[in-house]
């Protein structure tokens, strides 16, 4: 099933358990990151996910309307009422990931809905390491489409032996949107189809090593 937050009952329950002991440390991290003032808000992340126990971090590349509180359900969830987040879900259940061993993320967290530019990557970058300290499990990073694939590498120049010292996998594959197959190159369209199977294969055998 997908779009699960268009019920009542399973959004009322991803609310009010927000703050259970595996998802706490990262919606705390969140709201330390929140600057109403000076118009910075980044959606919390669903308890359906893995938090701290996560093994996989799933990166895209900001936070879609359908995060916003009032709008859409207020979390990163790949059960949102939104086209990438059911294709994410699809994909995630063609590969037999569980959604409980990931946890979704965004190279800007911040909501701006556009690209992020060069000194916001930066920020974003930052923010993403710190976000990979408060997860110890941790054995993938899936990077999903250029901006999220751009941020991790700003990482790296500040943190060049992070994924080694750390033991990460990782693995770049397309966004899961379609905009990221649209190409009038039907070679072009298949490589890149190709380019997200094999990401997902890999992925996937990380998850069966890790369970």
């Amino acid at each position: 099933m997908v779009r699960k937050m268009a019920d009542e009952g399973f959004a009322r329950h991803q609310y009010e358990h927000r703050y259970d002991p595996h998802i706490a440390p990262i919606n705390e991290f969140v709201a330390t990151l929140r600057n109403p003032a000076g118009g910075k808000w980044v959606p919390e992340v669903a308890p359906m996910h893995g938090g701290i126990d996560a093994t996989i971090l799933s990166v895209l590349r900001d936070p879609g309307p359908k995060t916003r509180e009032g709008i859409g359900s207020g979390f990163l969830c790949i059960e949102n009422e939104d086209p990438t987040a059911e294709r994410q879900c699809e994909l995630f259940e063609e590969y037999g990931i569980s959604a409980r061993c990931v946890l979704p993320w965004n190279a800007y967290p911040w909501y701006i809905n556009r690209a992020p530019r060069a000194a916001e990557r930066d920020e974003g970058a930052a923010v993403l390491g710190k976000l990979i300290d408060l997860l110890p499990d941790l054995r993938a990073v899936l990077l999903q489409g250029n901006d999220a694939i751009d941020v991790w590498r700003r990482l790296i120049k500040q943190r060049p032996s992070l994924a080694m010292d750390r033991g990460i996998d990782v693995v770049e594959s397309i966004h899961p949107g379609k905009q990221a197959l649209w190409t009038p190159d039907l070679a072009e369209r298949e490589a890149r189809k190709s380019k997200q199977q094999r990401a997902y294969e890999r992925l996937a055998a990380i998850f069966k090593m890790s369970t």
